[in-house]
């Protein structure tokens, strides 16, 4: 089913196969795993060094680090946050297993555009004689996508997409954690890394770092649709407040994610920590290296965050502003550390049994009023 969703070769040739994961973070790894050994393969048939794997992307951080590929990484830059396709091809070699793609950034909910890295790795890998193939990560885009753009070319019909993962619980509609990855043919998966058992009555083939999986099927466009129609709501209210520029594209995963306009008086982490009065929470963060001056606030829009929670939101950020302007400028850097406290004093180093304390306490408090508090991804 999810092979057909995006739109796998399923002739009577050809046939996707793919396994479910406690997650996509399984399924990422697993897909990787995947790519390192057809790629060894390939290289030990052509009778070349295989010791030195690498990976273009602009994530997939854990993957390289726990199975010892090289991540050639691709930085963003201000204004641009996600991978550039043009960047990423210039960084492919013959060592490299694959380049992995992003269908709805973390960080601001954009797709990366996976046709044109398509098209520019299908001309490099015509030029210099490779088979360099795609890897989605669409563990929030997979299940928006096919039904909110479904004109979208990103999948399977782009011929180097070789493997997607996808997550269940997030957009999946599925609250255990579940996900699963799937790979365009049974060639694209090595047949070694497939282990068979027969303890069930039958054999069993598995690929898999997990064994215990859940699993509650559901309806999907009407409930993504709702959950873009909601992101649009809180997107207009934060701009009619005229305070806030937008970071997150409204093609994308349903999130708003917005940085303030002016930033002499208060910061993006002031806010986050003021509407937590109002019983949201909403996370502060920088953007990751050279576009790390940026700071934006994320409100990601799921099932439950209705047409009345994204309007109370946006009031409560208004009280929040109209608080914090109230207050007096925050004080400049003095030898190079941020005050914490408005009267210009630096807070004292806690101790190791003093932070103890407050991370306890703050828990305390954040179990007593979690019937309460509206959480915001």
């Amino acid at each position: 089913m999810i092979a057909h969703l995006f739109n796998a070769p399923l002739g009577e040739s050809e046939a996707a196969v793919g396994v479910g994961t406690v997650g996509s973070s399984e399924a990422i790894m697993l897909a990787g795993l995947a790519f390192k050994r057809k790629w060894q393969n390939r290289r030990k048939a052509e009778g070349k060094p295989y010791d030195k794997p690498n990976i273009v992307t602009g994530a997939n951080v854990q993957f390289a680090r726990y199975f010892e590929v090289e991540l050639k990484e691709v930085k963003l830059r201000d204004g641009y946050y996600v991978m550039d396709p043009k960047k990423a091809v210039e960084l492919v070699d013959e060592n490299t297993i694959c380049v992995a793609a992003i269908l709805g950034s973390t960080l601001n909910g954009e797709f990366e555009d996976v046709k044109l890295l398509n098209d520019l790795l299908t001309e490099k890998n015509k030029k210099k004689g490779w088979d360099t193939p795609i890897h989605v990560d669409a563990a929030s885009g997979g299940f928006i996508a096919p039904f909110l753009y479904p004109e979208l070319e990103w999948d399977f019909r782009l011929p180097l997409v070789r493997s997607i993962n996808v997550s269940g619980h997030k957009y999946g509609l599925v609250y255990a954690g579940i996900g699963w990855v799937i790979w365009r043919s049974k060639d694209d998966l090595p047949e070694e890394l497939i282990f068979h058992i027969n303890y069930l009555g039958a054999d069993q083939p598995t690929f898999t770092l997990n064994f215990s999986k859940g699993k509650e099927p559901r309806g999907y466009k009407n409930v993504m649709e709702n959950c873009q129609e909601n992101a649009m709501v809180l997107k207009r209210g934060l701009e009619r407040t005229g305070r806030f520029d937008i970071v997150s594209k409204d093609n994308g995963v349903p999130l708003v994610a917005f940085s303030l306009k002016d930033r002499s008086r208060h910061d993006e982490f002031e806010v986050s920590d003021y509407l937590r009065r109002f019983g949201w929470i909403v996370p502060g963060y920088t953007m990751p290296p050279d576009a790390q001056h940026v700071t934006v606030l994320r409100v990601v829009i799921r099932e439950d965050f209705s047409r009345t929670l994204a309007e109370r939101l946006v009031l409560d950020v208004e009280k929040v502003l109209h608080e914090l302007d109230s207050l007096p400028p925050k004080k400049p850097k003095v030898n190079g550390h941020p005050h914490h406290h408005r009267n210009g004093t630096i807070p004292p180093k806690k101790s190791e049994l003093e932070t103890q304390r407050s991370v306890t306490d703050a828990w305390k408090k954040f179990v007593m009023a979690k019937k309460t508090t509206n959480i915001v991804c």
